[in-house]
């Protein structure tokens, strides 16, 4: 008994050092990793809780709203979880039991749906997706235009497509995948793009020809191919640290708009809300900005998709104590949307609100920095489906579905702007 019991021990400590496994594929594997819902009330709790998520090889993330989190456990992690949730007096509830099986599944189905032809019943590489992107490029060379924003880390080329039927047209911004595991961002972007190019729809015609869409469908490339090679869980960027042996910085805490401001991201290069050693540190925010600086006068909109969570954000993320001038507009402007998706067959809820009213502090964050930085008023972060149910590991079944409404609320979304005076001409580029 005393050796088995020792046995299991070294094991778990093991476990623990190394963080989750990896497969014969060299893939890192999260077998019985649990996410769990918990609720608390004060902020005494909710700062006992994220201490946990400070030893990510037990504990990550995964949500965080001004009442609850959301937190990935390892198997090993469970005891110590157990325990915080007795002394903080909180409820606990499990949702996903087996993370694995989760991706085990999103594997098998990608697979099935593996051919040579580009479609939205999979979940598409970086270099099926550019592959794509190339084919639409030769296809409508009059609509359309392919724009660099500059080069990741690695060494990768992060690339936008303009679609634009005519002169005159206020402009859209698309920013998508800033978080590598979001994968249902990108799918919905290139959706996006199919529709607007191929739809005979009346209302998505002229959804499409009466705006100018820049649509990046990938920002965060390298940390995308590593969720496809390596780990389906990654979030941040794969730039190293001078100062840990952690990698990587999240890139939606890395815009130099009130950064690191009012606890809204960690100094701790382990976390997964890192702001980084010093605002722009990553080349693909530095990138992003340097290209949007370029266009702001052309854009009226800007828009950050993100999951999960099915919420509409408006600045502010850095201080709930304080809101845009026309904060009563962007509400207008965010309700056009959830009423529209609800209505929608689906029957899908949208919450929506300030960033930080509705979620937590979040500092450096695109919808801020492009409201506060770049002048563009409107500005949202949206988080797609859904709310915890699958979280970040969504089934492919799930992408037209979120796609579609994902149009039919940025239809709803821009008749509004129009109303309200927010889509007249600023600059014809």
């Amino acid at each position: 008994m005393g050796f088995t019991f020792t046995l299991l021990l070294a094991l778990a400590l093991l476990h623990i050092a190394l963080g989750a496994s990896v497969g014969q594929d060299s893939r890192i594997r999260y077998d019985n990793y649990s996410v769990y819902k918990v609720k608390y009330e004060s902020l005494g709790q909710r700062n006992l809780l994220r201490q946990l998520a400070e030893d990510r090889h037990n504990f990550r993330l995964w949500h965080e709203a001004k009442d609850e989190l959301h937190l990935m456990i390892s198997p090993y992690g469970l005891p110590e979880f157990q325990a915080e949730v007795l002394k903080a007096n909180v409820s606990a509830e499990i949702f996903i039991p087996n993370v694995q099986e989760l991706i085990d599944v999103e594997t098998a189905e990608n697979s099935r749906a593996s051919s040579d032809e580009f479609g939205w019943k999979k979940y598409n590489s970086l270099a099926e997706i550019e592959d794509w992107l190339d084919d639409i490029l030769a296809r409508y060379p009059v609509i359309t235009e392919g724009f660099v924003l500059g080069t990741s880390y690695e060494g990768r080329t992060i690339r936008g497509l303009k679609i634009s039927y005519k002169s005159g047209n206020p402009g859209v911004f698309i920013e998508s995948n800033i978080h590598a595991r979001e994968w249902i961002t990108s799918a919905t972007a290139t959706w996006l793009i199919n529709q607007f190019l191929t739809s005979e729809d009346p209302l998505v015609r002229t959804l499409a020809e009466s705006h100018d869409w820049y649509i990046v469908p990938v920002l965060n490339v390298d940390g995308f191919v590593y969720t496809h090679e390596k780990d389906r869980m990654w979030r941040k960027t794969r730039q190293p640290s001078e100062i840990s042996a952690c990698v990587g910085v999240d890139p939606n805490r890395n815009y130099d708009s009130h950064w690191m401001e009012n606890g809204g991201a960690s100094s701790n290069p382990c976390a997964e809300d890192y702001g980084g050693p010093h605002a722009f540190s990553e080349p693909e925010i530095q990138a992003m900005s340097d290209f949007v600086g370029s266009i702001k006068e052309k854009l009226n909109v800007m828009l950050a998709f993100h999951s999960y969570s099915q919420l509409l954000l408006s600045p502010y993320g850095h201080t709930k104590e304080e809101y845009p001038e026309n904060f009563d507009d962007l509400m207008e402007v965010a309700k056009a949307y959830g009423d529209a998706v609800e209505a929608f067959p689906y029957g899908t809820v949208y919450r929506y609100g300030s960033a930080a009213g509705i979620l937590y502090p979040a500092s450096g964050a695109t919808n801020d920095w492009a409201y506060n930085e770049q002048g563009i008023e409107i500005s949202y972060t949206i988080e797609f489906r859904d709310t915890g149910r699958y979280g970040f590991i969504l089934p492919p079944v799930h992408i037209v579905p979120n796609a579609e409404e994902a149009l039919i609320g940025i239809t709803a979304l821009l008749d509004k702007c129009k109303t309200l005076g927010y889509l007249e001409l600023k600059y014809d580029l």
